[in-house]
Parts: structure tokens; C-alpha cells; sequence
């Protein structure tokens, strides 16, 4: 990724899409809902499609609770000491009652996921921003000081 030829912006912006897509409940659209946050950000595509890698199989069962808890915290669903009833998502789907399943998960998920993916985007685009400037930084020194010694050979690096 650091080898993207792009700004340091808009590479940082292109993960920082993509990160902040996986904190959505949109399994499958995170492509190309990182690729419009990335558009609007004027971020990078490919740096946007590294950045969704922030969800995986690894993080997608902490990423998901996470969301539902900020979620259903947000919505003042959570009262104290109450726990919702489990909810059957296999069976309901099978009988195709998905409008079912918005309240008690994909809403909550949702309004979670907004702002701890801008919260976890932010942090990954200052990071991935310095990371990008100083490795473009280092490389175009490293091919001036190359060019230089290239046509001056008496010079030494």
C-alpha cells in the first residue's frame, strides 16, 4: 500500500473509507460503500479496498458486538440488567421476514457502527498519513542521493 502513487491524503483517506465501511452491518457492500466514502474523501479506490481488510474473520465478532452494544446504547435500548431475547436470525430469514431483524439487530449495528468507525477511520488515517509521507519521503531521498551519485561518480553516498 505504501507504494500506491497517490498523496499521502488520499491514500489515508482510501483506508480510512475502508475502515470505516467495516464498521457497517452491510456484509458484502463494504466495497462499495468504502469506495463512495473514499470519492467523497477524495481517497484512493485500491487504498479504500485495503482498508475494508480492517473486517475480517478475525475482527468481524468483536467489530459486530462492539456496534450492537454502542448501538442499542445510543437507542437507549439497553436497560439495566435486561438482556433481549435471542433472536433466531437463521429462521426468520428463511422465512424471509428480514424487516424483522432491523430493530432488534441491523438498526442498533448501524447507529453504532457510525461513530466507532469514524472514530477507528481517524485514527487509522493520521496514522496511515504520517506512515505514507515519510516512506515517500525516504524513497524520493534515496533515489535523488542514487541520481546524484549516478551522475557523479566521484561522489560518494
Amino acid at each position: 500500500m505504501l507504494r500506491i502513487k497517490a498523496t499521502p491524503h488520499a491514500i489515508a483517506a482510501g483506508v480510512a473509507a475502508g475502515a470505516f465501511a467495516s464498521f457497517t452491518p452491510f456484509m458484502g457492500l463494504h466495497f462499495i460503500l468504502a469506495f463512495v466514502v473514499a470519492w467523497l474523501l477524495a481517497g484512493n479506490m485500491i487504498a479504500a479496498a485495503f482498508g475494508t481488510a480492517v473486517g475480517n474473520p478475525l475482527t468481524f465478532p468483536a467489530i459486530w458486538a462492539a456496534t450492537h452494544g454502542a448501538g442499542t446504547a445510543i437507542l437507549g435500548m439497553a436497560e439495566a440488567g435486561a438482556h433481549p431475547a435471542p433472536v433466531k436470525l437463521g429462521t426468520l430469514l428463511k422465512h424471509g421476514e428480514i424487516m424483522s431483524v432491523w430493530d432488534p439487530i441491523i438498526k442498533p449495528m448501524l447507529i453504532g457502527g457510525i461513530p466507532l468507525g469514524i472514530v477507528v477511520g481517524l485514527f487509522l488515517y493520521v496514522v496511515t498519513r504520517f506512515a505514507v509521507a515519510a516512506f515517500q519521503n525516504r524513497r524520493r531521498l534515496h533515489f535523488e542521493t542514487h541520481k546524484s551519485v549516478a551522475a557523479n561518480p566521484e561522489v560518494e553516498a
